[in-house]
């Protein structure tokens, strides 16, 4: 969300909540406001002070409810005027293993994590939210989100196997600048109760994105093995990404919120971040 403050702030009055005072706001000229979604006596002062709300904290590490929405929900009920558009971001996880099936807004969801149920819990509070008080709410669910500064380039580094190819799993992407545009677009274009895959055109193998981050950086490319092998090897979470296969089709983030993608496929996103690095180094 970061990457889009420097736009909100030509079009909009931005208050962020923080949980301490951040410099990079206030240079940015936001007005900060302390708090704690995991504390919901410390939100008093957000019940009523905004006509659009851009919701991006993601849930609590446990449990089957995701709190923190709840918490936000009830604050914002209390304010005696209501946001009237309200943005999430959610994740694509929420469908579940597709078996690299072409997927759109439609689908059924199929949650096999605790994290995309605590997603799934947010989604159905925000629209049950939406419905109740006629605030516009549109529901963002984004893959596997990238930048120059947050790439899993670790991962070459540690050569952690990766699936043979034609056992592999489709994976999705969308660069940071382009999801915080997404957001600012779901703000102004966004239907009531609605919701969009935010993703860029690449339908790659997750190996094959490794691959390109690997070339890109002049690293060597991780070595593939058979999928029940790599189970074994990889850690539990890793896997439970590993293991999904789906292929976002976001015809309907391009023709309702207009969106046109800066970065449309991982090669441009991947070679900018590789430039950038190549020129902080020289």
């Amino acid at each position: 969300m970061r990457r889009a403050l420097p736009q909100l702030v030509k079009r909009w009055q931005v208050m962020a909540l923080v949980r301490q005072h951040d410099p990079q706001f206030a240079g940015l000229g936001i007005s900060q406001i302390t708090g704690d979604l995991d504390q919901p006596d410390t939100l008093n002062r957000l019940s009523g002070i905004a006509d659009a709300v851009i919701h991006s904290a993601p849930p609590p590490a446990h449990g089957k409810e995701d709190t923190r929405t709840k918490n936000l929900i009830a604050c914002l009920q209390r304010g005696k005027s209501l946001p009237r558009q309200l943005v999430y971001i959610s994740t694509s996880g929420v469908y579940g293993d597709c078996q690299g099936a072409r997927v759109n807004e439609t689908r059924p969801l199929a949650v096999k994590s605790a994290r995309a149920l605590r997603r799934m819990d947010a989604e159905r509070r925000l629209r049950q939210f939406g419905r109740r008080s006629l605030c516009r709410v549109a529901i963002l669910r984004a893959p596997g989100i990238y930048a120059a500064d947050r790439l899993p380039l670790e991962r070459l580094h540690k050569q952690l196997p990766l699936i043979l190819h034609v056992e592999d799993s489709y994976t999705n992407h969308i660069h940071a600048e382009d999801l915080g545009r997404a957001c600012i677009a779901a703000l102004i274009r966004g239907r009531p109760n609605r919701i969009y895959n935010i993703t860029d055109d690449s339908m790659l193998a997750m190996g094959e994105w490794f691959d390109a981050l690997a070339d890109a950086f002049a690293l060597p490319r991780a070595p593939r093995l058979p999928r029940e092998e790599v189970r074994r090897l990889v850690p539990p979470l890793q896997w439970s990404f590993m293991n999904e296969s789906r292929r976002l089709d976001n015809t309907r983030m391009k023709q309702e919120l207009r969106l046109q993608l800066r970065y449309p496929n991982v090669t441009r996103g991947i070679t900018a971040a590789a430039i950038k690095e190549a020129s902080c180094s020289g």
